[in-house]
């Protein structure tokens, strides 16, 4: 808060230099990609009478407290498909027994899937993440050498659709310099340590492979040397686009695809004197925060549940909605199961595209790394 109101004034000179810069700077959506959905029952969904769905009820409690009564933000391509959220929300509230068996009931009373499509493909890819764990301490020494950025106290970031309607959706990120918004530092110009004195440091970890893989997950616990836990997560970001290191190792040859994180690490590892140079790769860079309590929290500022939340693209799937997920898990078995639309990433785009949210612990890394499936889902959306 302090940040905005310091550098209030001098957003004010420089909105003209938006246009300028949102091609460089802006996320922009999709650009002729388009959902379609098309109704179908429930007994049409690969899998559903074997699920547990009662396992997605607190996910979904979750998302219904943090719409407190209103829809979710429907984009166009569902509009007018969805019925009485705050009904759902308070039929799911007062539900005496909570277990499988009602938790069908519920869901085939009130809400009605659709079938997503795009561009008359079903399918997409789907993918994984985890809670990340790190070593580190509050002090750097020989060991502990490498930060976890704060949010830094001079980035700004502008919703540019309150300047313009068909802005809508669209961010900005930079800083001010003698009176003009400027792209924030990429991750090399972060990695020279430019960030002395703009930015608080949480933390100091002893790899920065790991911290590097951290922003990519975007949440983690680092196990500090004086046997306490610190929780942090996502808080914010450079605004500079996300680059996927293994495209670029793949496009050097370095690695043959599937490219999975497992890979990637193996080969940063193996050569260590080019891992900054192929990580500087990426100038995207991700700052965080200290989290209490339930987390990691995702992009709906609710706690995710294991294996049960989803990152989606907002373009197109509004936050807090159920789906039904139907691809392969990490190790190439079924995985069909009742989702929560809770959480975005950067690499999310697409009308059907999702990481599925798989917790913490070594399974957690082993099934989201290799994760690399094709699917489908299909939106519960509440009866009118």
């Amino acid at each position: 808060m302090q940040s905005l109101s310091r550098h209030a004034s001098g957003l004010v000179r420089v909105a003209g230099a938006l246009l300028l810069l949102l091609s460089a700077c802006a996320e922009t959506p999709p650009g002729p990609a388009k959902l379609s959905l098309k109704p179908v029952a429930f007994s049409d969904l690969p899998g559903w009478p074997q699920d547990k769905p009662a396992e997605a009820l607190p996910a979904l409690t979750r998302s219904c407290d943090a719409l407190k009564g209103k829809a979710p933000d429907t984009s166009m391509d569902i509009a007018g498909k969805t019925g009485d959220w705050q009904t759902a929300c308070e039929a799911l509230a007062n539900m005496p027994i909570k277990n499988d068996e009602t938790a069908r009931i519920f869901f085939e009373a009130r809400f009605q899937p659709y079938a997503a499509e795009s561009s008359d493909k079903s399918e997409g890819i789907f993918t994984g993440y985890y809670e990340a764990s790190l070593r580190g301490a509050k002090a750097p020494d020989a060991t502990y050498t490498t930060p976890l950025y704060a949010k830094p106290r001079d980035l700004i970031t502008a919703d540019l659709g309150e300047f313009r309607a068909e802005w809508k959706g669209q961010r900005l990120t930079g800083k001010v310099e003698d009176s003009k918004l400027r792209p924030y530092d990429d991750r090399a110009t972060i990695e020279k340590n430019s960030l002395k004195d703009r930015a608080d440091i949480l933390a100091w970890v002893d790899d920065p492979v790991d911290a590097f893989f951290l922003a990519i997950q975007g949440s983690g616990r680092v196990q500090l040397a004086d046997g306490n836990t610190l929780r942090i997560g996502y808080d914010a970001a450079n605004g500079r686009a996300y680059v996927p290191i293994g495209r670029v190792l793949a496009d050097m040859g370095a690695l043959e695809k599937p490219v999975t994180m497992q890979s990637i690490r193996a080969w940063l590892a193996a050569h260590p004197e080019r891992a900054q140079e192929i990580m500087n790769a990426n100038p995207s860079y991700v700052f965080f925060r200290a989290l209490n309590g339930d987390g990691p929290v995702g992009a709906q500022g609710v706690a995710l549940t294991p294996e049960r939340s989803l990152a989606v693209d907002p373009a197109f799937v509004p936050l807090g909605i159920p789906l039904w997920l139907d691809t392969q898990d990490g190790k190439g078995a079924p995985f069909q199961k009742l989702m929560v639309a809770q959480d975005t990433g950067g690499a999310i785009k697409g009308p059907v595209r999702g990481d599925v949210f798989w917790g913490y612990g070594p399974n957690a890394e082993a099934q989201a790394g290799p994760m690399q499936s094709k699917g489908r889902y299909f939106l519960l959306l509440p009866k009118p």
